[in-house]
């Protein structure tokens, strides 16, 4: 959208002007989306193991006690008739890419903290659209249109008192605290024992402005196991399987990395963290892989036991007009982009790394290649996998 200059300087600005907008049990709400039959059922989002935790839970299973972190096994106690699904963070991304959408279409003044939650600053625009508490009324319809879930949102002077207040009135509600009335809406507050920052936070001084969307610092992929994983590898085999994943968010955001970072926890709970840089960015799984590859064969000790396994990318720079086709001749990005057309055109999974075949459908592999993924007969070149179709 275009924003008329004289429009969106030439009125006061108004004492309320921030907004924080939380789209309501969110993972859940798209769960519903995807299968209508779920809609007034206890659904709850997470790893479906037993060793799993909850990401987001319907307000229908939170009436039993369940809520977001706690563990999954506890969930099923509180509540043995929810509906458990594995998390689907391509269709959350997609929707959170709407709910953004809707965001800047009042203002270009949006700061995203997740993918389901955002501060506005809305100052600028109430000659178009009236009013803070009006704008936060009107979006929250949008949202609802666009998007497909409800939203709760606070108005208020201040970005804290805004989150207080979206999360005072959830679900599905508006809250507007006035200047003039925020003391008295922050005073019930337990914050006397509190830092002197989250003090002045509680007493309505708050000086942050609302920071426009910019590039993410790093963008990751991270899994925890039903079992701990000895065997290396099958722990080889899941940092290609996470690689790959992370490239494919690379390429779909329009962003290379120039630092690969391997996270391991062991089964202890002690986490390891390695990274190494780069010189040539690359969005490219088997580049992230051979990085964090030799990453996890440097780590210290034998007979390691994993918990969860991680690969993240940062030092994000933008896939612009770099020379790197020319140094890519007969390299695998190519081939990565056509696996990209293929899953969007036909659904996750419809086309993997031969080396993977196992992983996703039970295929048993050969005793080397069970000892090293780089050894499967369809994984040929320096380190690089093919592709199926």
């Amino acid at each position: 959208m275009i924003w008329p200059a004289v429009a969106w300087a030439s009125m006061a600005r108004p004492s309320e002007p921030i907004l924080h907008v939380d789209l309501d049990a969110f993972y859940a709400s798209v769960e519903v989306l995807k299968d209508p039959s779920l809609r007034g059922k206890p659904v709850i989002v997470g790893g479906t193991g037993s060793r799993g935790v909850v990401t987001s839970a319907s307000y229908e299973a939170r009436r039993s006690g369940v809520h977001s972190a706690m563990p999954s096994v506890r969930a099923r106690r509180l509540c043995p008739e929810g509906i458990f699904l594995p998390p689907d963070f391509e269709a959350y991304r997609v929707h959170s890419n709407r709910f953004r959408e809707v965001m800047l279409s009042f203002t270009p003044l949006v700061e995203p903290i997740s993918l389901d939650e955002a501060f506005l600053d809305v100052g600028g625009a109430t000659r178009l659209f009236g009013e803070p508490r009006e704008v936060a009324g009107k979006m929250r319809d949008a949202v609802l249109e666009g998007v497909g879930v409800t939203c709760s949102a606070g108005v208020a002077s201040t970005k804290f008192v805004a989150k207080l207040a979206s999360a005072h009135c959830k679900p599905d509600g508006l809250l507007h605290v006035p200047a003039t009335q925020a003391i008295g809406f922050l005073e019930p507050l337990p914050v006397g024992r509190l830092s002197r920052h989250l003090t002045q936070l509680a007493h309505g001084l708050d000086e942050r402005e609302v920071i426009p969307y910019e590039a993410p610092k790093s963008i990751g992929h991270e899994e925890t196991f039903d079992r701990d994983l000895d065997d290396d590898g099958e722990i080889l085999r899941e940092l290609l399987h996470l690689s790959g994943r992370v490239a494919a968010r690379l390429r779909e955001d329009g962003y290379r990395a120039h630092t690969v970072t391997l996270k391991a926890r062991l089964a202890n709970f002690t986490t390891l963290t390695r990274s190494r840089t780069v010189r040539d960015p690359t969005d490219v799984g088997a580049d992230l892989y051979q990085v964090a590859g030799e990453l996890y064969r440097a780590l210290p000790g034998t007979g390691r036991r994993i918990r969860l396994l991680g690969v993240q990318a940062s030092g994000l720079v933008r896939a612009g007009a770099e020379q790197l086709a020319l140094l890519r001749a007969g390299r695998w990005d190519d081939v990565e982009r056509t696996l990209d057309r293929i899953e969007r055109r036909f659904g996750r999974g419809s086309a993997t790394q031969a080396t993977l075949l196992d992983r996703d459908r039970g295929r048993p592999r050969s005793p080397a290649a069970a000892r090293d993924p780089t050894l499967d007969p369809g994984f040929r070149g320096s380190g690089e996998p093919p592709y199926n179709r």
